[in-house]
């Protein structure tokens, strides 16, 4: 159950936040802090959260994204979730929410944030 969480920001003010490993009970409250860190810290204008490199998530670690959306939402700061593996992604849209967290079509923005 090995996690780590990284966090870079864009030039154009845009804040990733990269889980590596699971997304369960052991690991969802760091995950959560995670996000709550980088909004406190950087104040983005927009937050992502790379599911790329994270193997497992349970229903905790979708708390704590619905937690991190719900910290954004009300800094008037924009949440979205990039790049999930194909089984992350059909929890997302099973569960709906797959709209509320901006994942639409394909994780080409992800990769755009450092250049645009």
């Amino acid at each position: 159950m090995d996690n780590s969480i990284r966090t870079t920001l864009a030039d154009d003010g845009t804040v990733t936040v990269t889980v590596l490993g699971e997304i369960d009970f052991s690991s969802a409250d760091d995950v959560a802090q995670g996000i709550r860190d980088a909004l406190t810290d950087w104040a983005p204008a927009a937050l992502r959260v790379d599911l790329r490199d994270a193997s497992f998530i349970d229903s905790t670690g979708l708390g704590a994204l619905i937690e991190g959306y719900r910290d954004a939402s009300e800094r008037g700061i924009g949440f979205s979730v990039v790049n999930p593996t194909d089984s992350f992604r059909r929890v997302l849209v099973v569960t709906g929410l797959a709209e509320f967290f901006g994942l639409i079509g394909d994780a080409e923005p992800s990769q755009q944030a450092t250049g645009a």
